[in-house]
């Protein structure tokens, strides 16, 4: 009765979002007080709590989809590994991905919450350092073909021993680093952001007592289980399967197989990738931990984008990757671009499901992050420099609606693109466009895709470093119901002396003064036959100057006068009549 009485809903609630709070206050710490700009302008990092077995996320702050989906794997190997020897004070450091990472930049710590001598739980924050040593600067790249040329791997080991910081381990990465400021800076804020969110919850614990918090979390992962399996039940049943083609692996032009069955009933969601291609020997490659994490991006779509999620609520959820596949590579398969295979978990589901859940799923959407490095060493200062970044792009049409423009891909949810003026104030490079990309459109439809973006770097330094990935090249992103293609992603280096070079895929490629890339990203899919647009959105697109009046014309049947800028009906409906025949 007394455990009854102190689990009532009204002191779950408290205590519930006492943990969310918890888990925000860690995420926007981190943020604040962080040393580079992907963490602190672009937000490539997540944060949770995970309960003290460390098999079950219990809160989650908003992050990177793609991060919060793995960070229980690194609590569990944590305690997989130390068993016994885990002290209070203590903080892990993780980043080999084939248990519980992505790519070697997306480094996880992991610190228990003791209270006095229980543990509590964990709290485990995952983001990008910018450098981690390996063959090339920014430590991801597209031409890798074992994991040791991708950087420094920590095997969770323990970088701070009863709260006192391990020199050996931080000398270790300060010396593998080519920006070790910029990488300890951040490490450091990484370290303090836990320690403010254990505080919190050593809060909670005094405030309700150790018994009745570790109560409340077993009670929120069973509500999150009992939820989803209610939700599940609304869902369509049946099998659903999808199949699709990756450009390539970024060491051959060969594109990668990938295909999906769904099998949905009203207690499990189980996801089978049986087929999909052996593991790539490039490193396009998604760690099983990150494909069970895109898995779950789709699956929280579907049930309900604006649940509490956590171990309860992903519980339904069954995952089948063969070992040695694009989804479950297994050592020494690189994973530095890992984000071309785990997007491809979250497409693939998608794509299956868009149809059935229209509901709740659009089309396919700009998918690759086209993520970028451009880094050197600033003539002004003599310090060195790096931009580390995705590009947004253009997001599928819904079954009523048109999609979103200049939005981040799915596996980045809560990421921002820095500001220009940050970049040009900061860094020795010359923002000289950024704009929707009208000029390669986008899938056309009864609703049509958002478009991408154009943005351009102008190199100001005498020499700088250039990577980029663009997925989503060869085959653009599909439409649904009659709904057409989208646009490809690419990038134009241009380069004093030389013809501009159309690319996908460029590794560590010299940059001098004056040079210039122009990063290129696709328009989404359209959703249903553009013939049955309303010609009142054709209009107001071409007077936005989305689309031009001859392309109003030929893709939508829809005649507009070029000096008044009003629809001409009838040449409309004979344009369309004529078509439909």
């Amino acid at each position: 009765m007394e455990e009854e009485r102190r689990l009532d809903p009204f002191t779950l609630e408290i205590i519930k979002n006492g943990l969310i709070v918890a888990s925000e206050e860690m995420f926007y710490s981190w943020g604040r007080t962080a040393k580079s700009p992907v963490i602190y302008e672009v937000l490539d990092y997540a944060v949770g709590l995970i309960d003290s077995s460390g098999t079950n996320i219990v809160t989650q702050a908003p992050g990177v989809p793609g991060f919060t989906g793995v960070l229980d794997f690194a609590a569990k190997e944590v305690v997989e590994k130390w068993g016994g020897d885990i002290q209070p004070g203590d903080v892990f450091v993780s980043n080999v991905p084939y248990d519980s990472g992505t790519h070697l930049n997306d480094v996880t710590l992991v610190m228990p919450i003791f209270y006095h001598d229980r543990r509590v739980g964990f709290a485990a924050a995952k983001g990008h350092w910018s450098e981690v040593g390996g063959m090339h600067f920014g430590s991801w790249t597209s031409d890798s073909t074992e994991i040791y040329q991708e950087g420094l791997q920590l095997p969770c080991v323990k970088l701070y021993v009863e709260g006192e910081p391990n020199r050996d381990v931080i000398d270790i990465i300060r010396f593998n680093s080519r920006l070790p400021e910029f990488v300890l800076g951040d490490m450091e804020a990484q370290v303090a952001s836990m320690k403010v969110a254990a505080r919190r919850v050593r809060s909670l614990v005094e405030k309700y007592g150790l018994d009745t918090v570790l109560g409340a979390m077993d009670k929120l992962l069973e509500d999150g289980e009992r939820y989803a399996r209610l939700r599940l039940k609304a869902l369509p049943k049946g099998t659903f399967e999808a199949e699709d083609w990756m450009d390539d692996d970024g060491i051959t032009d060969e594109p990668i197989y990938v295909k999906v069955r769904v099998d949905v009933t009203d207690e499990d969601f189980i996801v089978d990738f049986t087929g999909s291609d052996k593991q790539a020997r490039g490193p396009v490659n998604s760690p099983y931990p990150a494909t069970i994490s895109g898995v779950r991006e789709t699956y929280m779509a579907i049930i309900d984008p604006h649940a509490h999620p956590n171990g309860g609520f992903f519980k339904p959820i069954k995952v089948i990757a063969p070992k040695g596949t694009i989804f479950n590579p297994q050592r020494p398969a690189p994973t530095s671009t890992f984000w071309e295979g785990m997007s491809y978990t979250t497409d693939l589901l998608w794509k299956a499901l868009a149809p059935h859940v229209p509901d709740r799923l659009t089309a396919g959407h700009f998918l690759s992050i086209e993520a970028t490095i451009l880094g050197g060493v600033d003539d002004r200062t003599g310090e060195p420099f790096a931009i580390v970044e995705p590009q947004p792009g253009g997001w599928g049409a819904g079954y009523d609606m048109d999609g979103e423009s200049g939005l981040v891909a799915c596996g980045d949810g809560e990421t921002y693109i820095a500001s220009s003026e940050v970049y040009e104030r900061r860094t020795p490079i010359l923002v000289e466009r950024y704009a929707l990309n009208t000029e390669d459109g986008t899938g056309h439809g009864k609703f049509r895709g958002g478009f991408g973006v154009i943005r351009e770097y102008r190199v100001l330094c005498s020499e700088a470093s250039l990577t980029v990935t663009a997925g989503r090249s060869k085959f653009p992103p599909w439409g649904v119901n009659g709904g057409m293609k989208g646009t490809p992603n690419y990038f134009i280096i241009y380069k004093k002396g030389e013809p501009p070079k159309r690319m996908r895929k460029i590794a560590a490629f010299k940059m001098e003064r004056g040079d210039m890339v122009s990063l290129r990203t696709g328009g989404g899919g359209g959703w249903g036959d553009p013939l049955k647009r309303d010609p009142e959105r054709v209009l107001w697109d071409v007077k936005n100057e989305y689309i031009t009046l001859e392309q109003a014309l030929e893709i939508y049947g829809v005649a507009i006068d070029p000096e008044t800028l009003e629809i001409d009906w009838s040449r409309t409906k004979e344009s369309r009549k004529r078509r439909r025949k």
